[in-house]
């Protein structure tokens, strides 16, 4: 796949580098922050090879890419060098107050979650390892690899500071001195030697004596309320010592601020909420992990899932442990990932299959987005035999009090994180909650889904003078090829992208002369700044992808030449490109040439009618509804 085009082209989709305020990823999607997200071209982006889905929820535009994310991120980045820096801008934001709350919740828990994951497999191998009495609990090795998992626990005020500071765009060094203060170890003696009845004064300020190793909530706020005060510090600063002062005056005011008021209201806000999660688990511990269980694949849908990640976070961190956010999750991703390998075992549409197995497969370690659009919300039912073996699952959990002691991207992969207290038994019910779910899942999915089958009607077959026109009453397509040369399957293409149909399933031509003719009436609805490739829409929906040569993007368009432009209305035989055959040789890159039917999915069989040499009104493929 070419990285560097897609990301070209997503730019262009989301209205263009003007209209993008921020940018970040998680392990699936591209996160933008848009100034009018009306301009976003959300159905070009979704047809766009590459991109698995795109939504607008919970205050940003998500494209759906799947595990290639951080590649394509990269490329953004590189296009737009000052998405890197997070610039800040002077547009209103206009979203509503929760989008707000859950695009900046996202942007903070986001970039920690892989030292979290880390520390907490790191606990869970432990765990095991004490478990079977590989080593004891008392020993040097147990010590060491103790505190090496314990880190990112313990000093999570400091990551959380970094990336607070990132998105509140204000100084992260000093935010991550913050973090600093509230776990300096003379604090941390201070608090654990005072005597009860005793405080802490600082210049006559009551410092309540509280210890924020492992917290959540003190340090976000006292980064936000960073990101008033330097500005303050700034301005008042003169700009002859304004290095030394700026820096002086913010530390001097909010780390103060933070020790005698924001560190124990934070603290009071986390114990508020685990002790409301304690109620509500003392009244009926099986609620909150149904209800999470099976109504995550709608959180994850609108992008407001990483809203449920701090409370997990939170409980881990105040009480060990959590029993309601991450169990419930298990029973939610895995019910997906089950649900779309149901879809991959029934159908009997290759490409289907193929999307439907990757796509579940990769569920069940955790990562759900490409089952859930690219199969579980496109096809309904699986998304509902996900929704009851989630549901089913997270109710199990639930009645035992399942325990998570570390998170981790939900899923097959992370069972070790329910690894905890020395024993084994949470483990074993986690793992019992998550064959429920995907038995539950597996069956009903099954069951229920249906390949889409449109009946065709008895009608009198046309003849054809092999010009692409349409026979057998709009029921059959029939494409020219769109070269002279020698007819090839896509598998025997050097570029996985084509020859495992990633894109969709077609044929190619090995020309021997450089011009790229319509293989069917249409309009031009995509070209390409390096002009190695068009893409065309027809009357009927079929969407052709014509991209000549491998790689030759790389050229940057020299040795091609357009003869249209986006949006021609175009005919079967009208000249499209014309291109140097041994140029594009010289310079080291094939000119095998694909033709692909981006939207294959749509269509019931796509058939290539020979493998021999073609001109280029020679009948080649055969698309049929």
């Amino acid at each position: 796949m070419n990285y560097q085009q897609l990301a070209q082209t997503i730019i262009e989709h989301v209205g263009g580098d003007k209209n993008i305020q921020g940018l970040n990823h998680c392990a699936t999607r591209l996160r933008f922050n848009l100034k009018d997200e009306k301009k976003a071209q959300t159905e070009a982006i979704k047809k766009t090879p590459g991109v698995m889905g795109a939504v607008a929820k919970g205050g940003q535009y998500q494209v759906i890419i799947g595990s290639d994310v951080g590649t394509v991120y990269k490329e953004i980045t590189q296009i737009i060098p000052q998405l890197n820096d997070d610039a800040s801008s002077d547009e209103e934001d206009d979203r509503g107050r929760v989008a707000k709350v859950i695009d900046t919740i996202t942007g903070i828990f986001t970039p920690i979650l892989p030292a979290i994951t880390a520390a907490g497999m790191l606990k869970a191998v432990l765990s095991l390892l004490v478990v079977f009495g590989v080593i004891e609990n008392t020993s040097q090795s147990y010590q060491v690899m103790d505190f090496m998992a314990d880190a990112a626990f313990y000093f999570l005020p400091i990551l959380l500071a970094s990336s607070a500071a990132a998105k509140f765009k204000t100084n992260a060094y000093l935010a991550m001195m913050l973090g600093g203060i509230l776990l300096h170890p003379n604090f941390v003696t201070m608090v654990n030697t005072l005597e009860d009845g005793q405080g802490i004064a600082f210049f006559g300020l009551p410092i309540t004596a509280i210890g924020y190793g492992s917290s959540v909530i003190p340090i976000i706020l006292a980064v936000w309320f960073m990101s008033y005060v330097e500005p303050i510090a700034d301005r008042v600063s003169p700009k002859a010592v304004k290095f030394f002062t700026k820096p002086l005056i913010t530390i001097a005011i909010v780390g103060t601020v933070a020790l005698t008021i924001i560190g124990p209201f934070g603290h009071l806000i986390s114990d508020y909420i685990s002790a409301g999660i304690q109620a509500l688990e003392s009244f009926s511990p099986w609620i909150v992990p149904l209800i999470i269980g099976a109504f995550t694949p709608l959180f994850v849908a609108t992008g407001t899932h990483y809203g449920l990640v701090p409370i997990g976070i939170n409980n881990r961190m105040t009480s060990g442990y959590d029993t309601v956010i991450y169990p419930g999750m298990l029973a939610s991703n895995v019910s997906q990932g089950a649900a779309a390998l149901a879809v991959s075992f029934k159908s009997k549409d290759s490409t289907v299959k193929q999307l439907a197995s990757s796509a579940g497969l990769t569920a069940l370690f955790g990562i759900t987005e490409p089952a859930l659009y690219g199969v579980n919300l496109r096809y309904k039912t699986p998304l509902y035999a996900a929704m009851i073996g989630g549901g089913v699952g997270g109710l199990f959990m639930g009645i035992f009090r399942v325990r998570n002691f570390s998170g981790g991207a939900p899923g097959l992969l992370t069972l070790p994180s329910y690894i905890g207290d020395d024993t084994l038994s949470y483990f074993t019910f986690a793992a019992i909650g998550a064959a429920i779910s995907i038995v539950v899942s597996f069956i009903i999915s099954y069951v229920l889904y249906k390949d889409k089958v449109e009946e065709t009607p008895e009608v009198d077959e046309k003849t054809t003078d092999m010009t692409g026109e349409t026979t057998l009453a709009n029921q059959t397509i029939t494409l020219v090829s769109p070269l002279k040369g020698q007819a090839l399957p896509l598998s025997q293409v050097p570029d996985e992208m084509f020859s495992e149909e990633i894109l969709g399933k077609g044929m190619a031509v090995e020309p021997t002369v450089g011009m790229v003719t319509s293989p069917v009436d249409g309009v031009i609805s995509a070209t390409f700044d390096s002009r190695h490739a068009v893409g065309i829409t027809t009357d009927e929906g079929l969407e052709l992808l014509i991209h000549v040569g491998i790689d030759t993007v790389q050229l940057e368009g020299k040795g091609f030449e357009y003869a249209i432009t986006k949006g021609d209305r175009i005919n079967v035989g009208d000249l499209l490109i014309t291109f140097d055959i041994d140029y594009i040789k010289e310079q080291g890159y094939p000119v095998t040439t694909p033709l692909v039917i981006t939207n294959s999915a749509e269509y019931g069989d796509i058939i290539g009618l020979t493998e021999q040499t073609v001109t280029n009104k020679d009948p080649l493929i055969r698309v049929v509804k």
